[in-house]
């Protein structure tokens, strides 16, 4: 960011009733109240009592809790927005209950609804808190112009691979896989990310991601794992996140998917997993000729934890305390629709309490941490996801005399499991106010949502051309009650 007067500007919130402060000295969130909260231009300068400087803007943050904007770390807003209403309940009953194979190429809207998809996404980010979305997709045309106007923080993780999957007869899937053509894509990802990450407004950066663990090769997964550690970056790739994906990968390696990745030399502190749910002693998969827990908690190695989109099918990580208390770094993402941090943080509570079967199973302090600080170190961003002096000044402010706040014995508790965003009132990033009293501020979403609506509209009228059964989508997705004549 440029240094003009603007950008230098001192704004204090004075006496606020709550700030989740960053502690150095214990590495952790902690509560701060009846305190002051100051920034200049882009950069906190201060968190504490009394801040005796000077300010260009005084605020009252009374009646405000402040807390660190949430980093999503993992998502795909190009196009899950099309889907609401059509994938709330679906997953293929041979398919090990996942919607991947079946029914998600058959929904998928077309790239030309992309920007609008990524604009709707992005409202509703903005709106639950978060400052920072983690976009996995596969490069496009201005990709950076779908994020510019919105102020949010954005990291592009440039996706490919060497070829699709499908199913002919929704119990077996198949792959279109071209070796040639995963190593042109790889080669077209590097150059669309380095372009990417360097755009002026320092909220853009890129990384590299192979698209899952079952559609690239080796070659593939290294080579991008060699670029990013020459350039001091994580890669993401999706794996162990499906049944089908296991016996997959066990099938063509004799190794499970944690097994393989270790085995290569890519299961290590340069990785993250995304999902990283099946290892081999998950309940649902009872294959107990591995180590896959031990192998992920020894390698360093990362895990990109979306509850929201498992818990439709039914399917939870096993459990959330275990990996954090094993010392796997763990952070939360959206991946899907709805795109509400505060509903993920929320069901990976309840989720892995359930599966582990004890109220300890998922602290809530461990998904806050992963939204915040725990998802900011896996991009590299210690100076996100922490309201600490130095620290950027991505922040939200909630309004403690919203009801569902209140009583304020614990205002994270009272956020994620009451109120969620209906109390979230002030977004900042970068220092620069994006969400006002609850509404975006720079970008307005009514002809994307009808953009979305044609999208949908397509998808409805042209499904049976590419189910395997020829189903139209009224019979893949029946309404949750019938249509009156």
């Amino acid at each position: 960011m440029t240094e003009t007067a603007e950008n230098l500007k001192i704004t204090v919130f004075r006496n606020c009733a709550w700030i989740v402060a960053w502690d150095a000295e214990t590495q952790s969130h902690s509560y701060l109240k009846n305190a002051d909260f100051a920034f200049r231009g882009n950069e906190i300068i201060y968190v504490g009592k009394n801040f005796a400087g000077t300010a260009d803007v005084e605020e009252d943050g009374r009646d405000k809790m402040f807390m660190p904007g949430f980093v999503d770390i993992h998502s795909h807003p190009g196009h899950e927005p099309g889907w609401k209403g059509m994938l709330e309940e679906l997953g293929s009953k041979r398919l090990g209950q996942s919607s991947l194979y079946e029914f998600m190429p058959v929904f998928d809207i077309g790239p030309e609804y992309a920007r609008s998809a990524c604009r709707v996404a992005t409202s509703e980010l903005l709106k639950s808190g978060v400052t920072t979305i983690c976009d996995l997709a596969p490069p496009r045309d201005d990709w950076v112009g779908d994020y510019t106007p919105t102020g949010i923080r954005a990291v592009l993780w440039c996706m490919f691979r060497s070829g699709p999957w499908r199913t002919r007869n929704g119990h077996s899937v198949e792959y279109d896989l071209d070796e040639a053509r995963g190593d042109r894509l790889l080669q077209e990802a590097i150059a669309a990310s380095e372009l990417a990450g360097q755009h002026p407004s320092g909220l853009i950066s890129s990384y590299l991601a192979p698209s899952q663990i079952d559609t690239c090769t080796e070659g593939q997964i290294m080579g991008a794992l060699e670029v990013a550690r020459e350039r001091g970056e994580p890669i993401q790739i999706h794996a162990a996140q499906s049944i089908v994906e296991f016996q997959e990968i066990v099938r063509r390696t004799g190794c499970t998917p944690i097994e393989w990745l270790d085995k290569m030399g890519a299961l290590g502190p340069d990785t993250i997993i995304g999902h990283g749910i099946f290892l081999n002693d998950h309940p649902w998969v009872h294959y107990p000729h591995g180590n896959d827990f031990e192998r992920l908690a020894n390698s360093g190695a990362q895990v990109a934890h979306c509850p929201v989109v498992f818990a439709r099918r039914g399917i939870a990580m096993n459990t959330l305390a275990r990996y954090v208390e094993a010392g796997i770094p763990v952070g939360i993402g959206t991946d899907s629709f709805p795109h509400n941090m505060l509903d993920e943080l929320r069901m990976a509570c309840y989720a892995g309490r359930i599966i582990g079967g004890s109220f300890t199973a998922a602290p809530t302090s461990y998904a806050f941490d992963a939204a915040t600080n725990v998802g900011a170190d896996m991009i590299r961003r210690p100076d996100l996801g922490r309201l600490a002096v130095g620290c950027k000044a991505d922040f939200s402010i909630v309004d403690m005399n919203n009801h569902y706040m209140q009583p304020d014995y614990d205002p994270i508790r009272s956020i994620v499991y009451s109120a969620n965003d209906r109390a979230v009132m002030h977004v900042y990033v970068d220092g620069q106010q994006v969400v006002k009293h609850g509404e975006i501020m720079h970008f307005n979403i009514d002809a994307d949502i009808e953009m979305l609506r044609r999208g949908q509209a397509e998808v409805i009228a042209t499904a049976s051309q590419r189910d395997w059964d020829g189903r139209e989508l009224e019979a893949l997705s029946p309404r949750v009650y019938k249509l009156m004549d």
